[in-house]
């Protein structure tokens, strides 16, 4: 199964390359300087396959990085080949989600737009098990129990000690979409409520009034690095899903969820309507 990249090893890329031009070398003079090829520090630099430490600390020195950021970079390339829990798990799991779990590893802040289903990370089991059911109608019983674990196990993110800003901006449609059947929908609307009393998860509801919006094609989430430039978006896809990472893509998504964000409730009414549709027979 294919490994995507860690967002520690995008980060090393990306600051090689920098180094690299500030200290106005090419590919091929900067390679030559330390014993290593054109296409080897191009791949370093591109985020692809592995890195030597040892390489990197002589493409730093080369570069007269201060010696700060020289260690820095060294340990990233010393950590950029860290997997996450899911490599240990018996059975398989889509590529695409082998690349979500990866990146939301490292991720400081998620932004979701939800107006299909309640975003994964805020769902209950049997919730997340009646959306498996419907979304892969030929799946066997036990696959759908897999991948349920998968999502449950990614919900630890936000138990961490310093979990990642959640700020999810959900249509009323979602809210209203009978999944499961009502009692679940209770359920999975009262957490809902419960989860957002977090200091660190936003929840805010796109009513129906707030007519046509920015995200009219569908649901989408922004994965914020720690920098911008590791941002990362997803797309929902059926079958799967899209990522996407260049510059222009990553503002058209950006700014969408920030009109979305702009047109939904503010807290303490989406809060209010939350409660309200979770108690309507």
């Amino acid at each position: 199964m294919p490994v995507g990249p860690t967002t520690r090893r995008r980060q090393l890329g990306a600051d090689l390359r920098r180094l690299r031009e500030l200290k106005g070398l090419t590919l091929e003079e900067a390679g030559a300087r330390v014993g290593i090829s054109k296409a080897t520090l191009s791949r370093y630099e591109t985020k692809e396959g592995t890195v030597k430490w040892p390489a990197v600390d002589a493409l730093c020195r080369e570069y007269g990085a201060p010696d700060e950021e020289r260690l820095a970079l060294v340990e990233l390339a010393k950590g950029a080949k860290i997997q996450g829990w899911w490599r240990s798990l018996a059975d398989p799991i889509p590529e695409s989600m082998n690349l979500m779990l990866t990146l939301e590893d490292e991720v400081v802040r998620e932004d979701h737009f939800a107006c299909m289903y309640i975003p994964g990370l805020l769902q209950t089991r049997a919730y997340a098990e009646a959306v498996h059911r419907a979304s892969e109608v030929q799946c066997l019983e036990r696959e759908v129990q897999h991948m349920v674990d998968i999502r449950m196990k990614r919900q630890e993110l936000l138990e961490r000690a310093d979990p990642p800003h959640l700020w999810c901006v959900i249509d009323e449609a979602a809210l209203r979409r009978q999944v499961g059947g009502r009692d679940v929908m209770r359920e999975q609307l009262q957490h809902l409520l419960t989860m957002s009393q977090r200091p660190l998860v936003t929840v805010q509801v796109l009513p129906f009034s707030s007519g046509a919006h920015a995200a009219a094609v569908g649901s989408f989430a922004v994965l914020r690095g720690p920098r911008r430039d590791l941002d990362v978006v997803y797309v929902d896809l059926i079958g799967g899903g899209l990522f996407m990472e260049k510059q222009p893509e990553l503002e058209r998504y950006r700014l969408a969820f920030e009109y979305l964000s702009a047109q939904a409730l503010d807290l303490e009414s989406s809060a209010e309507t939350v409660d309200r549709i979770s108690k309507e027979p």
